[in-house]
């Protein structure tokens, strides 16, 4: 259930919520698969109106990957502690990234518990760092294909209809109240603060739908 290219260079805000239900990832060098269901991403845009964006004053070092091809992931330490993961939408030049925010463990969970630091249970991946930690994803995972490579993101071949909810996005100061978080509503494995705030049911624009 591999996706294509083209799921990814549209559109963040059509990308992000369909990203939710779609499996992380990530084969380690000896064989072990770490696997997750995605249930919460936010959505960061290149275009000019979005404050938090990495992409907001321009292409630098830090966030080139944003500003290259769709479908690669960004990955940066935030705060000098925490690494975060975000997939890289729209086309090349837009710099529009969709951030990672918690997944459902699926597969491997052992390793992620060790991880984690002998976490486990919801707290082995909701929230953006503790994703990037439970998968490990490191900053040498920045640039990396999406699609192909031992780091990817797949279609989940039994997926089931999702009732999403989006809100504003959590722990930014600049461009707070635009409603580009996306969850999965009943989902306890959401960040314990996005699940406090105020959101809504989400309705799809007319016309939109998930690409191959």
């Amino acid at each position: 259930m591999r996706l294509a290219r083209s799921f990814f260079a549209r559109p963040c805000l059509e990308v992000a919520p369909e990203l939710l239900g779609l499996w992380l990832i990530h084969e380690l060098p000896g064989g072990e698969r770490l696997v997750g269901r995605i249930v919460e991403v936010e959505a960061y845009l290149g275009d000019g109106n979005d404050a938090a964006s990495h992409a907001h004053r321009g292409p630098t070092r830090r966030n080139r990957p944003m500003f290259g091809p769709p479908g690669h992931f960004y990955v940066y330490r935030s705060m000098g502690i925490h690494r975060c993961a975000n997939v890289v939408c729209e086309r090349v030049g837009s710099a529009a990234a969709v951030l990672l925010r918690a997944a459902e463990p699926l597969e491997g969970q052992e390793r992620m518990r060790a991880l984690r630091g002998g976490r486990s249970g919801r707290e082995l991946a909701s929230g953006p760092g503790k994703l990037a930690e439970a998968f490990a994803i490191e900053l040498a995972d920045d640039g990396a294909d999406a699609l192909r490579g031992p780091l990817r993101l797949e279609r989940d071949p039994r997926a089931a209809s999702l009732e999403i909810r989006v809100g504003a996005r959590i722990g930014i100061s600049k461009s707070a109240d635009l409603p580009y978080r996306f969850f999965v509503r009943g989902s306890p494995h959401v960040t314990r603060v996005a699940l406090n705030g105020l959101a809504h049911a989400f309705a799809p624009a007319r016309g939109a739908g998930r690409a191959c």
